[in-house]
């Protein structure tokens, strides 16, 4: 498929819109994640970086597919909770099913704003999403929450003096330690009103796999750290961690029984989810 195929893909529900400008020559974040899922909403620089990927991390994709798996099975435990209202920062590409979809499901009245910092994403979610009116998505970075929380698309839409699912999926490892990953997290966490709910995914680095693996994504793409267990769970520190706490994404209330030892897709990413405690002070 050509290039200016797959750029149709994105708007054909909506052939009036033209996206914006896109640098085909420069990966992004989410269209080499997409291309590590196998979907087709991406370009021959990103589809490279994948490739090379799998060279030294040969999982055909299997840790993408476990990390969109994760982000469902919390999406849906979070909603059952009674959360009403999520903030997908780092969203990515919408890709077989979505965190909205996912929700509103079980509780149709759910809102949904995705977040993320490529321009792609917003021109695919505007057809896709077009008559969803629970359901939005802005152009933002996520190292900018103060822009994210008051975006005049995010602001009288979602609540924050309420509960809220916040999910920082497979986003956090974009950053590297001199941007104090840590501390962005505590002021997502500080917005937070008791009750609401934080689901974290991030690389591990359990096997030699993995860090081969993070020094691809650092050449090609210039982002993507492996932080091992201790450090990843330090990004719930002031939360309630639900069972099973931070552990490899199979592992995490899975549907189906889990075949031991994990394999590499299984040990690449780790994560949990978390509940800010209703005794807490509302910042």
């Amino acid at each position: 498929m050509s290039e200016a195929s797959m750029e149709r893909i994105w708007t054909h529900q909506d052939p009036d819109y033209l996206p914006p400008e896109i640098d085909t020559s420069k990966p992004s974040i989410a269209r080499v994640y997409d291309a590590f899922l196998g979907g087709k909403d991406n370009f021959a620089v990103d589809r490279a970086i994948a490739m090379e990927g799998m060279k030294h991390f040969p999982d055909g994709g299997g840790g993408a597919r476990n990390n969109r798996a994760m982000l469902f099975r919390g999406v849906k435990f979070m909603t059952e909770q009674g959360i009403d209202q999520f903030l997908d920062v780092g969203s990515g590409l919408p890709t077989m099913d979505n965190t909205h979809s996912v929700a509103q499901r079980i509780n149709p009245d759910a809102r949904v704003v995705y977040v993320d910092n490529d321009p792609i994403v917003l021109a695919h979610a505007r057809a896709l999403l077009q008559t969803n009116d629970k359901t939005r998505v802005i152009t933002a970075d996520m190292r900018e929450p103060e822009a994210i929380f008051h975006h005049p698309k995010v602001e009288g839409f979602l609540d924050f003096s309420r509960p809220i699912g916040l999910l920082l999926v497979a986003v956090v490892h974009h950053l590297g330690d001199d941007e104090r990953p840590a501390e962005l997290v505590d002021t997502y966490k500080a917005r937070l009103a008791p009750g609401s709910y934080l689901q974290l995914t991030h690389f591990c680095s359990c096997a030699p796999e993995v860090r081969a693996l993070e020094g691809v994504l650092l050449s090609m793409l210039g982002t993507g750290r492996a932080r091992d267990l201790e450090e990843i769970t330090r990004f719930f520190d002031g939360l309630e961690l639900v069972e099973p706490g931070v552990v490899h994404l199979p592992e995490w209330r899975p549907e189906e029984p889990v075949e031991r030892p994990l394999d590499l897709a299984g040990i690449c990413i780790a994560g949990g989810v978390a509940r800010k405690p209703r005794t807490a002070r509302k910042p």
